[in-house]
């Protein structure tokens, strides 16, 4: 799908258009091979710069193409992916190419987070600047949420150790890790893009840039903290589960050996040789008295031992 936008230079209006022409920004999502070849045909530009930006494995990086005179930017933004059982926190990637002054075109996977508030065309650095600080907000929008999805995963695993919670905690650590990961890759843009040799920044522009890099900054630490507690609580819950393993197989292992007793008793007394009280009328009982004052010895002595505790 490609839709294209254009500001009104009298006006600072952005609307909807059907004409390509200069100063229009080009929003390609999921595009297909027909509508690559079109735009770039249209544009006199080479496609690899398109199909990096489709590329899931790609990450956030600058690039420039001498040839035809444009420049790639590779963000990182997030993504919740959903099924009916969970939901995952992912990144993925997409694409700002400055084609020379002319034209701005953004290429994505999915219809994410590329929005036409208060977006100028013909500003191309405001217009890149507008989407660094709007994705350093998100991620950190999401950042929350994972924070209350641990807490509230956390609260369930202390009254049940479940495996389904400890799935989603392993699923939080996962998207953690691909936040952390992207969140440093976009630090790296954003650095590159402050030394103004990549697009020409403009003063308005320099503090706008400096807030996206605050924001981001925030979120890595963010990131970090949340990962360190979640680590944490895995280790912790995973010595919870080997104690409580220990303690049944302790149990399990005590109540065995008092079983034992009776039963070698019994074997004792069931051999065909003569053995005491096998001609007693009261034998049996006497027999099962005794087995059951050797399990009561037995279990006393377990419990001074804290084995039945």
């Amino acid at each position: 799908m490609i839709k294209m936008y254009n500001t009104d230079i009298n006006t600072n209006i952005t609307e909807e258009t059907k004409d390509l022409k200069k100063g229009n920004w080009i929003n390609m999502i999921s595009p297909t091979e027909e509508e690559i070849q079109r735009v770039c045909a249209a544009l006199q530009i080479k496609q690899d710069f398109i199909r990096y930006s489709l590329d899931e494995e790609e990450k956030a990086r600058i690039d420039t193409e001498d040839d035809d005179n444009t420049t790639l930017y590779i963000i990182d933004i997030p993504v919740i992916e959903s099924d009916r059982t969970r939901r995952v926190y992912v990144t993925m990637p997409i694409g700002v190419i400055f084609v020379r002054d002319d034209y701005i075109i953004t290429v994505s996977q999915k219809n994410k987070d590329i929005k036409t508030e208060n977006v100028i065309t013909y500003k191309k650095s405001r217009f890149l600047l507008q989407i660094l600080y709007a994705n350093s907000k998100k991620f950190l929008s999401l950042l929350y949420k994972i924070n209350k999805e641990l807490e509230s995963t956390e609260n369930k695993l202390k009254n049940s150790l479940q495996n389904e919670g400890l799935l989603k905690m392993l699923d939080l650590e996962k998207s953690l890790v691909y936040f952390t990961t992207s969140l440093k890759s976009n630090e790296v843009v954003m650095e590159k893009t402050t030394r103004g040799k990549i697009i020409k920044l403009y003063e308005e522009d320099e503090d706008l840039l400096e807030d996206a890099i605050i924001e981001n900054k925030q979120a890595i630490e963010m990131a970090k903290i949340y990962s360190d507690i979640l680590s944490g609580t895995m280790d912790t819950y995973a010595s919870i589960i080997s104690n409580n393993l220990n303690a049944v197989m302790k149990i399990l292992t005590s109540v065995t050996f008092i079983l034992a007793i009776p039963t070698l008793i019994a074997s004792i007394w069931g051999m065909n040789v003569e053995l005491p009280f096998q001609r007693e009328p009261l034998g049996f009982l006497i027999i099962t008295v005794f087995s059951i004052i050797m399990c009561i010895v037995a279990t006393i002595w377990l419990k001074r031992k804290r084995m039945l505790n």
